[in-house]
This record gives structure tokens, C-alpha cells and sequence, in this order.
């Protein structure tokens, strides 16, 4: 971590959000990391963190007012845009995220930031609703494509009282991101390449108002999507029903409710991509009826019989239409004989490597936001991960690709 941050200038971007109060805790971090910190902040700002905190730990004055008789220079905005190095505004509320897009430069923060032309992080942090609205998205999107990059928020208790995607990630998880972002070797190695990924669940109708679905929230699929985007890949994500949203221009969306609908997809479009990651949780099965109509019991004992019958197998078919020029990538989730099943399903459905998921560990496989996978190649190498973030998790999947290619 040292060797990337360890001279830097960053400069640290606090808006109103109440994860403000984390914000002492991130320039502690990259202050020990080696880098020299100054704090930028808006009015709101101060209402949930104190300047006194700020400039504590980051030894120098805070930067409040576009013309505070206390800044060094009338024209504060420019000399320290040519001090620093980085920025990273968090939290970021949907309020200066909107601003950025927009260019509109009303006080201290903003204002810096239409002027820095070095990299720039956001942590989004706010209600889930807000990170979801139309606007929230067309903002993030403009800005993304302006070459902002974007360290995403988590599902978590909210300050409303809620729980949902929103809270700003940790400061560790923060100053991760942007050691790994800095310390890439290629920012756009997937530049000119086509991806096909499928994500989440599927529902299989039993009537119109039931469904056979599983637990699958999407994310792993997501973080992929948007980790080969910011490469430069070109995108393709077929998702199932999810709340999830993307944020780069580069990923091309389509939104299916069936395995059948998700096989028509990933088939008709698989020919014209350089690689497919599958990691959609599909139904194996689905009823041999669906009526139109919601079925009513006949009385309070008898049960309900539903016939299954076999979705087809997207991965297998894939396999069999794989050209030479193209990488299949599956994923496994497995009870008993985890690696030698994975092993035998890589080889039957020609896969050129498979990710087995944990069913085994805390905080890995659905739902969570972290994840532990263990990554085998056809060649028969077998590297165990650790639990990390699935947004890590998606960064080993695009290294282990990007080596194929």
C-alpha cells in the first residue's frame, strides 16, 4: 500500500452525508499509507465532522471557502488543484455527484473539482431510493464517462433507518480500491474486446402470480460487468430480476425473467463476443405448465402437485458453439467433491476455466458482499482465493481472463 500512495498529494472531498464522520478515519488511513493529505469540504459537511478532526489528523488546514481570508491564495481552487495528485470525494452525496455532472461550481468542493483534470474517486453514500432514481443514474453515468472512477457503495443499515445498498464503503475498502486502481498495470487491457455475462437469478412461472426462483442477488455478475467496463471492454450483461444498477456507458443491459429468455439472449449474442462469463444462477427446472391465472387451492388439505421440466443448459450450449478465438467461463456451486465436480463440469461443458463458489464460509455466496472462489483452468491449475470483496473477486476473474487472451 506504501508503495503506490507514499508521496502522493491527495486531496480528500467531504459533502454532507452523514458517512462524513468516517471521513477522519480514510485520511488517517492515507496519511499512514505516506501520503500528504488536505481536506476540501462543503458547509453540510461540517454539520457531521469538525475542521478541528480534519486538520488533526491531516496536519494541515482545511480547506472550507472558496474566499476565506485564511487561504494561502485568493485563487485557493487552482493552487491546490495543482497540488494534488488525487481526489477522492467521500462521502459523495447525490447532490455533488449532480453537480459534477452538471458543472456547476457554487462553492469550495465544487469548484475544486471542476478544475482537477488528475483522477478522481467518489464514494457514493445515500438513501437507496436516491442512489436509484433516474437522475442519481444519468449523474453517474456522465461523469463515469468523464473518466471519474467510482469506489460503490454497500447493502447496509442507512441512517434513515432502512436497510439497503447505499452506505458508503469502509475507509479501509476505500484506500484498497485506490492502491489497486493506481498499481494497475493497464487500465484498459480490455480494450477492443466484447463480453457476454449473465448475472442473477431467473423466475420460472408456475402462475401469474408464483414463481420457482432462488436467493441470487446479482452481484458477483455486476461487479464483473463493471470491472471489465472500466478496462475498456464492450459489455454485454444479461440480468436477471435484480435491483442492481450499472454505471458505465460500456455496459449494454438486457433484463430477462427465464431461463429461456436468458438462453435466447446469451445464444443469439455469444457469436459475436471474444468471451462469455456466466455467472447467472439459472433454474435447472421449470414447471411443465404455466397458467395464465392464479391457481386457487380446492380446500384446506389437499396439496399441489407441479411437474418440472429441464431448462435448457446455457453453459453447455455455448460450449458446444465455442469458436477457437473465444474463452467460456463458467461457475460452480457445489455441496460434496467441490473441485473435482467443478473440474468435470469445466471439462464436459469445454469451459476454459471455472469459479467455485464457498458455500462453506461466512460472508461468501448469495447475498453477501464479499466472496471466496477458487479459480481452475483447463490446464488443471487450482488457485484458492480468500474472502474479499466481490468487487476484488471480479478484479481476479478479468486478471485470469486477460492472460487467455
Amino acid at each position: 500500500m506504501a508503495t503506490s500512495l507514499m508521496g502522493k498529494h491527495i486531496i480528500v472531498g467531504i459533502s454532507g452525508g452523514i458517512a462524513a464522520y468516517k471521513a477522519p478515519m480514510l485520511v488517517r488511513l492515507l496519511v499512514k499509507a505516506g501520503a500528504e493529505v488536505r481536506c476540501a469540504v462543503t458547509d453540510h459537511a461540517l454539520q457531521f465532522v469538525t475542521e478541528l478532526s480534519l486538520e488533526t489528523v491531516s496536519g494541515n488546514q482545511v480547506y472550507t471557502d472558496l474566499f476565506d481570508y485564511r487561504n494561502p491564495h485568493t485563487t485557493e481552487h487552482i493552487s491546490l488543484k495543482d497540488w494534488g495528485d488525487i481526489m477522492v470525494v467521500a462521502p459523495a452525496t447525490a447532490n455533488i455527484i449532480g453537480k459534477m455532472a452538471c458543472g456547476i461550481a457554487d462553492d469550495a468542493l465544487s469548484t475544486l473539482l471542476l478544475s482537477f483534470r488528475k483522477p478522481i474517486f467518489v464514494c457514493p453514500a445515500m438513501n437507496t431510493q436516491m442512489l436509484e432514481s433516474p437522475a442519481y443514474r444519468r449523474n453517474a453515468e456522465i461523469i463515469h464517462n468523464d473518466g471519474v472512477m467510482f469506489i460503490e457503495s454497500e447493502c447496509g443499515e442507512l441512517a434513515c433507518g432502512t436497510v439497503g445498498n447505499g452506505r458508503m464503503a469502509e475507509p479501509e475498502e476505500i484506500v484498497k480500491q485506490m492502491v489497486e486502481a493506481i498499481e494497475r498495470p493497464c487500465q484498459h487491457d480490455y480494450a477492443g474486446k466484447r463480453i457476454l455475462i449473465t448475472a442473477g437469478p431467473t423466475y420460472e412461472k408456475i402462475d401469474s402470480v408464483r414463481f420457482i426462483g432462488n436467493f441470487s442477488t446479482g452481484k458477483m455478475g455486476f461487479a464483473i460487468a463493471e470491472e471489465l467496463a472500466n478496462r475498456g471492454g464492450e459489455v454485454i450483461l444479461v440480468a436477471g430480476p435484480t435491483h442492481l444498477t450499472t454505471s458505465n456507458a460500456n455496459i449494454q443491459r438486457i433484463d430477462i425473467l427465464s431461463a429461456r429468455e436468458m438462453y435466447a439472449a446469451a445464444t443469439e449474442h455469444f457469436p459475436t463476443c471474444d468471451a462469455a462469463i456466466l455467472s447467472a444462477a439459472v433454474a435447472d427446472f421449470r414447471p411443465e405448465h404455466e397458467a395464465d391465472h392464479k391457481i386457487k387451492k380446492q380446500n384446506d388439505h389437499d396439496g399441489m402437485t407441479i411437474n418440472l421440466v429441464q431448462n435448457p443448459d446455457i453453459l453447455a450450449s455455448l460450449g458446444s458453439m465455442k469458436q477457437a478465438r473465444q474463452q467460456l467461463v463458467g461457475f460452480a456451486l457445489e455441496t460434496d467433491n467441490e473441485v473435482e465436480n467443478a473440474k468435470k463440469k469445466l471439462t464436459k461443458k469445454n469451459l476454459d476455466f471455472i469459479v467455485l463458489n464457498s458455500l462453506h464460509d461466512k460472508g461468501a455466496g448469495f447475498g453477501h458482499d464479499t466472496n471466496k472462489v477458487t479459480i481452475i483452468d483447463r490446464e488443471g491449475t487450482v488457485a484458492v482465493g480468500e474472502l474479499k470483496s466481490k468487487q476484488a473477486v471480479a478484479k481476479d476473474i478479468a486478471d485470469t481472463l486477460i492472460v487467455r487472451f
